[in-house]
């Protein structure tokens, strides 16, 4: 006799979806824009491709980079004719004579163009709020470029048109290689080429996601896995509309046995039909073998080992351990930040 099938109704699924996610999964944003501050773009919302980029009033895309500067650094009426007298008078570009003039910063032009482009750029209070989001904060430094050219490597690896759909296990063998950094801005990245991306905390042990990214860890992922009725548990990331967190919720004292059980894999098969990307964050594989499980359920595996730091044979023996599970190994990255 063979064992049930376990059930994980689709409306548990959408309950704990926001909104905007759990009818289906929506096409990708898109604009575009010029240095003048030209540019129009739509998206799709709830589903369907009849909203617009926002729900009331004109579309960031088809805002100038004047009215953007102008509403980011407050100026009045007679500021902004003095930018566009020095940009008649010089020839430049609106951002350009605003930066002349001392009217606002370089920093300052790149966020307008950022939302000009659907481009998701910290402002700057959100920066002091979450540093480790370096893909968000500081989206044109090394660190973010790095992990960009980690993107596209997986883009090609593991999701190319045909394959099957996969969620990626980010792992490491030991506490403090800086994975749960990794994963996090990985998903900004991926959430940065526009495709509704989700990150799940499954560090049952020791989560930290929604300390990384600022949200509430009331309920989450431990809620689920043991059936407790869990509303909306899914959080958007704020000023990324694309971005969303499945925190883990109560720290339970069983982690390895709720990942075992058949729910975890059905709730990660279900949530890759609510999203293009989906990021888990798993336990240093030292605490046991949960990152294993995790990336069997996924598809896909990621291994971070800190660089100057990691033991040879520790990272041979995790790498072993995952090539006997179904999961796709995409890779090894060494960090040094």
């Amino acid at each position: 006799m063979s064992p049930q099938r376990p059930h994980l109704p689709n409306q548990d699924v959408e309950s704990v979806l926001p909104h905007d996610v759990n009818q289906a999964r929506a096409g990708n944003g898109n604009g575009n824009g010029n240095g003048n501050g030209n540019g129009n773009g739509q998206a799709r919302r709830n589903g369907n491709g009849g909203g617009s980029a926002t729900d009331a009033g004109p579309a960031v895309a088809d805002r100038s980079i004047g009215s953007l500067l102008a509403q980011t650094r407050n100026l009045g009426a007679e500021q902004v004719e003095r930018i566009l007298r020095h940009q008649r008078e010089t020839g430049s570009r609106f951002g350009e004579a605003a930066i002349a003039l001392g009217l606002a910063s370089a920093d300052d032009v790149m966020f307008a163009l950022a939302q000009q482009f659907h481009y998701p750029y910290a402002p700057e209070e959100r920066r002091r709020a979450n540093p480790e989001l370096v893909a968000l904060n500081q989206p044109f430094g090394v660190q973010a470029e790095s992990l960009r050219a980690i993107r596209s490597q997986l883009m090609m690896r593991l999701f190319n048109e045909g394959q099957p759909r996969r969620a990626i296990a980010v792992v490491s063998p030991d506490s403090g290689d800086g994975k749960t950094f990794f994963a996090a801005n990985l998903a900004v990245v991926l959430a940065q080429l526009g495709g509704r991306t989700l990150v799940v905390d499954a560090d049952l042990r020791h989560p930290r996601q929604h300390e990384v990214f600022g949200i509430g860890n009331a309920s989450g992922l431990s809620g689920i896995l043991t059936g407790r009725t869990e509303a909306r548990v899914i959080q958007q990331v704020p000023g990324v509309a694309n971005l969303f967190v499945l925190p883990v919720g109560v720290t339970p004292p069983n982690p390895l046995e709720l990942v075992e059980r058949p729910a975890f894999g059905l709730l990660m098969r279900e949530l890759l039909t609510k999203f293009d990307h989906v990021v888990v964050d798993t336990p240093a594989a030292c605490y046991g073998s949960d990152s294993a499980v995790i990336a069997a359920r996924c598809g896909a595996a990621l291994v971070v080992a800190r660089r100057n730091k990691a033991r040879v044979a520790t990272l041979q023996d995790l790498v072993a351990n995952l090539a006997e599970t179904p999961a796709a190994l995409a890779g090894v990255v060494y960090n040094e930040f």
